[in-house]
């Protein structure tokens, strides 16, 4: 018999009263990870019924507009990895790298790191 195993993952936001987030956390039961906290986040789930990607998409007002520019291209390069993994669809991953390369040109990354 397959051993069943919970784990759990809690974002907590802190919002203004305009509903704007100024403080974020999150807990990771499996990597041992509490109440670190965090100045943005995207959030992708698949709605199983309704065949359809669901996404939350925060930052708090800390969040500085080069560090977005990193965590977009950072997320980028993670989905590219994370689809070849998925599919083994190697040749358009490699589309999805060149395109991050140029997304990092663009955006002038290399001069931030």
């Amino acid at each position: 018999m397959a051993s069943n195993k919970t784990s759990e993952i809690n974002i907590n936001v802190t919002t203004d009263d305009n509903n704007i987030p100024y403080e974020m956390n999150w807990t990771a039961s499996d990597a041992n990870i509490k109440n670190k906290e965090c100045k943005a986040m995207i959030l992708s789930v698949w709605d199983k019924e309704d065949k359809a990607a669901m996404r939350m998409d925060l930052w708090t007002k800390e969040m500085m507009v080069d560090e977005m520019k990193m965590f977009f291209y950072q997320t980028l390069v993670t989905m590219a990895d994370n689809f070849q993994k998925a599919t083994g669809e190697d040749e358009i991953v490699e589309d999805l790298r060149d395109y991050c390369a140029h997304f990092a040109d663009k955006m002038k990354l290399e001069q931030m790191k």
